[in-house]
C-alpha cells in the first residue's frame, strides 16, 4: 500500500532564510509544534533523532535516516516503524523561490502493509501537524526576514 500527503505555504522570506530555520534542528523546540525536538546532522546518510507530537495524539520518538539534502532546496529523511516494508515514511521538505519569497512544500510518502491501518490518522492529524508546522515556519521566517 502507498499513500502520500502534501501541504504547502507561501512565505515572505528568502529560501536561504527558510532553509536556515528548517535545518537548525537544535532550535525546533523553540518554534515547531509538530517535530518538537530534533537532533543530528543534516547530511545524507546521517541518523536524526526526532520527537513528533501529532495534534491530539501521543508523542513518539523515531530515528530516521537523511536521504536527500540540496542546500536551500531539499531536505528529506526516511523513517521506519519496525522492519522495512511494515510502515515506511519518506518525509520531504522542498523550498522554491517565488516572486514574493518562498514556497515551502511539506510532504510524506508512506509505504508498507500498515499504511491502510493508519490512513485515516495520516489524513487527519498528520496533515494538521504539517499545516501547524508550516504556519510556525512561516511566522518565524517572516519575523527573521
Amino acid at each position: 500500500m502507498h499513500h502520500e500527503i502534501t501541504t504547502s505555504i507561501d512565505i515572505a522570506a528568502s529560501p536561504e532564510t527558510v532553509w536556515s530555520i528548517l535545518t537548525d534542528l537544535e532550535r525546533f523546540s523553540e518554534w515547531n509544534p509538530f517535530v518538537v525536538e530534533s537532533s543530528g546532522t543534516v547530511a545524507v546518510g546521517e541518523k536524526l533523532v526526532n520527537r513528533l507530537q501529532p495534534p491530539g495524539g501521543k508523542a513518539m520518538t523515531f530515528k530516521p535516516k537523511v536521504t536527500a539534502v540540496e542546500p536551500g532546496k531539499v531536505f528529506e529523511w526516511l523513517g521506519r516503524l519496525g522492519l522495512p516494508g511494515l510502515f515506511d515514511g519518506r518525509h520531504r521538505f522542498e523550498i522554491e523561490r517565488t516572486d514574493t519569497g518562498s514556497r515551502f512544500i511539506h510532504s510524506e510518502s508512506f509505504k508498507g502493509i500498515l499504511v491502510r491501518v493508519f490512513k485515516r490518522s495520516l489524513d487527519a492529524s498528520t496533515v494538521e501537524g504539517f499545516n501547524l508546522m508550516n504556519a510556525a515556519l512561516k511566522e518565524r521566517a517572516e519575523t527573521a526576514a
